[in-house]
């Protein structure tokens, strides 16, 4: 892992605490600035609310909700040396509110049956898989839940989902979604 391959987590109990992670083709950390404006939306403390980091990747959303007091976060990551930097890193921050699901998102998705309140679904840009995620997310949904999602080009929404904010940051377009209705 080169020195440059860190993210670092910018609020909570962690903050400013950088975190290496492998490079790996595809795998591209939120921006800080993007993801200081999702959880300006989310409110700064996350205490209580289960969150779902469905491309974990670096972890940098899931390590900053727990950092923001998240009562739990599952990660799901399918290639093997990311999980285990994912582990590794868990290890490091002493984060007993983390869970580790080394497997393949939709597959993850259409075998587990658990609500959470924060959904981060960031797949790699390239693979072009939201049209296959976003359906499967709306039976995971807790009341109220909210769905974060990015992407390099503008992205249209089905009608089962209410874009609640949105923005833009250089290329990266990014939403958070709510159930329509």
């Amino acid at each position: 892992m080169t020195k440059s391959n860190r993210v670092r987590i910018i609020g909570g109990a962690w903050r400013s605490r950088l975190l290496p992670f492998p490079d790996v083709v595809g795998l591209r950390p939120t921006p800080d600035r993007v993801r200081e404006t999702l959880f300006n939306w989310l409110g700064q403390i996350m205490d209580g609310r289960r969150c779902l980091d469905l491309f974990a990747g670096s972890g940098a959303l899931g390590f900053e909700a727990l950092s923001r007091g998240a009562r739990q976060v599952v990660m799901v990551e399918r290639d093997s040396k990311v999980a285990r930097a994912l582990k590794e890193n868990a290890a490091t921050l002493k984060a007993e509110h983390c869970e580790l699901a080394v497997a393949d998102a939709l597959k993850f998705l259409d075998q587990d049956a658990r609500h959470f309140d924060v959904i981060f679904a960031d797949p790699p840009y390239q693979l072009n898989l939201l049209p296959l995620v976003l359906p499967r997310l709306l039976p995971h949904l807790a009341e109220d839940g909210l769905v974060y999602t990015e992407a390099d080009t503008p992205l249209e929404f089905t009608a089962e989902w209410q874009v609640w904010r949105q923005g833009k940051a250089g290329l990266v377009h990014y939403y958070l979604l709510k159930k329509a209705g």
